[in-house]
Order: C-alpha cells, then structure tokens, then sequence
C-alpha cells in the first residue's frame, strides 16, 4: 500500500465525483461533488479556504478527502468529507489516508495546534476509526454531528 494524496484538478475530478459510499453510509458524508461545490461557494464563509484531495493508493484512486481552514488561526484547521469507495472499504485505506491528510496539514502549515472533523452520531466505523487515531470530541454537537479534536502539538506522528 503507498496512499498518497493528490489535488483535485482539471484532470481527475471527473473520476472523483464518480467515487460512492455504500448506500448505509450516504448520510453520513457529502459526496466529492458536494465537496468540490463547497470550494466555489464557501459555505462557511470567505475567509475559509478549501482544498479537496484524491486518495491515492499509488496510480488507483480509493477516496476522497478535503482540508478546509482559516488562515492565521491555531485551530481552524478542519478535514471534511473524508471517505473511501465503497469498492475499497474495509482494506485498510482509512487510516493511512487519515495520517497522510494531518502530516500534510501539519507540513503545510506549523502554525496549526489542533485539526478538527465533524461525525455523524451513528457513524460508528468512523467514530471509531477516529477515536482509535487520537480525536476527541470537544462537547460540541452540530444537528446531528459531533465535533471531534486531534492535538498536533506532541502527537505521535509528530
């Protein structure tokens, strides 16, 4: 396995928006073509910046994952989105994808003490996945959501 995460550009959005969770799992996350309309609309404001990103397992797309932020903050620093096609689920992607997304958050912007993400109440594969990974929920609850904190000072993948 060699996940790398490449940009979603001009010559592979196509094959992005292509990507389905299993029919369980379609409340839980937007699809890409959700993500990338949010990268034009700015739903949570102008000054948040999003990049969307493929999920790579070396030339094979297996996901989906984007970075949303706000520059010049600590912790504003938010991956949204973040799935696996349901053709690739359960083979050991989701992990790997997530600890390539936070060194490159890490990497790209020293500045950042924690990174957030959002989960479904009832996602439990991915409460779990994340719990497992080091995130804790904050308290906060949004509609059906809760927010979920990973402390990048002192990490282990630091």
């Amino acid at each position: 396995m060699n996940i790398r995460l490449k940009p979603v550009t001009r010559d592979n959005w196509e094959e992005a928006i292509k990507m389905k969770v299993k029919e369980s799992q379609r409340d839980f996350v937007p699809s890409a073509a959700v993500s990338l309309a949010k990268v034009y609309i700015k739903p949570d404001g102008d000054a948040i910046e999003y990049i969307p990103f493929s999920i790579y397992d070396n030339e094979k797309m297996v996901g989906f994952i984007m970075h949303a932020y706000e520059p010049d903050t600590a912790n504003m620093y938010w991956i949204n989105g973040f799935f696996i096609d349901q053709n690739y689920q359960g083979r050991g992607y989701g992990r790997p994808a997530l600890a390539e997304m936070i060194g490159w958050i890490k990497t790209k912007f020293p500045q950042c003490e924690e990174i957030r993400l959002t989960v479904h109440k009832d996602n439990h594969h991915a409460r779990n996945l994340y719990k497992n990974f080091g995130f804790s929920p904050t308290g906060e609850i949004w509609g059906e959501e809760e927010v979920y904190y990973f402390s990048v000072k002192g990490d282990i993948y630091d």
